[in-house]
């Protein structure tokens, strides 16, 4: 078991993965996240980029429409932390997927910590 946190952000409360963890691969591994947000009241379940599998932003894999729409289905936010440059850098249809999620609510990509608490605060 990993050594996730909840926080309390903003009057929003979060679900921080720790960035050792399982890999958020497929659906699955979703629920599992989904499960432990539940099981804490989490709204937003906070993901660090080197928790995530490298199929997730191959978008052609599907495993990042299966993941998010898990998210979606139970009604919780996933954000993706840290610096996801070198997959977007040569994927145009990342870039519009990343510029898409954070126009919404339900899944954002931010680069640090502090830019998610600052999302939480503005109300978004």
């Amino acid at each position: 078991m990993t050594s996730e946190s909840l926080v309390e952000t903003h009057g929003v409360s979060v679900l921080r993965c720790a960035p050792d963890g399982q890999k958020l691969s497929d659906g699955s591994g979703a629920l599992d996240l989904i499960g432990e947000a539940m099981g804490c009241q989490a709204e937003v379940v906070a993901v660090p980029v080197e928790r995530v599998d490298d199929a997730f932003f191959s978008l052609s894999s599907g495993v990042a429409g299966e993941i998010v729409q898990k998210f979606v289905n139970y009604r919780i936010r996933l954000v993706i932390v840290g610096d996801i440059s070198p997959h977007t850098v040569g994927s145009q249809a990342l870039r519009d997927f990343v510029r898409e999620g954070n126009r919404g609510t339900q899944v954002w990509f931010v680069a640090t910590q502090q830019e998610l608490d600052e999302k939480l605060r503005q109300g978004r």
